[in-house]
């Protein structure tokens, strides 16, 4: 079993809480996201006018866009509904939880990853006198890969599997 390497403090996996119906099946919780927020984030206007409602969408639309990733290592257990905890960890690595506040702030923010995307194979564009060109080999990570923060992208980086890991999982 591989185990993926710790970047940085856990946090408390969310998925196990079931008492709340709300707060499961994301890294973060509305009230985890906002400490993060006070204290790593100076402009956080979006996530503090946003209602607790679009906060829980956000971060749950996060995680689903963390979770389409592919990452070293196996799930803890086959049943788990989230890519983490992975490899026997019974916790989410900070990093992970982190990662899913910057793409939910991302999102409440404006960023739109389906108009990012469409815009990364835009070559040029004229409005009156004005005109944009863009180098289309040169994509963002980030962006080309769904994740509308480049902050998230940083975070989520470490635990990427290598392009020349294959995972094998033998279903039964």
């Amino acid at each position: 079993m591989i185990r993926v390497p710790h970047i940085g403090p856990l946090v408390q996996v969310a998925w196990v809480s079931l008492s709340d119906p709300y707060e499961v099946n994301r890294y973060a919780t509305t009230g985890w996201a906002s400490n993060y927020f006070r204290n790593h984030k100076l402009n956080t206007e979006a996530w503090d006018e946003a209602t607790s409602e679009q906060q829980r969408k956000a971060l749950t639309e996060a995680t689903d866009i963390v979770d389409r990733l592919n990452y070293s290592g196996i799930k803890t257990s086959e049943d788990q509904p989230l890519e983490f905890p992975r490899g026997g960890d019974l916790e989410v690595p900070t990093d992970i939880a982190s990662a899913c506040c910057e793409v939910a702030y991302a999102l409440l923010d404006g960023v739109d990853p389906e108009i990012e995307y469409e815009n990364l194979s835009m070559t040029s564009q004229v409005f009156g006198n004005t005109k944009a060109s863009y180098d289309t080999g040169s994509w963002p990570e980030n962006f080309s890969n769904g994740v509308p923060s480049f902050k998230a992208w940083t975070y989520l980086k470490p635990y990427f599997a290598s392009a020349r890991n294959i995972n094998i999982v033998r279903i039964s």
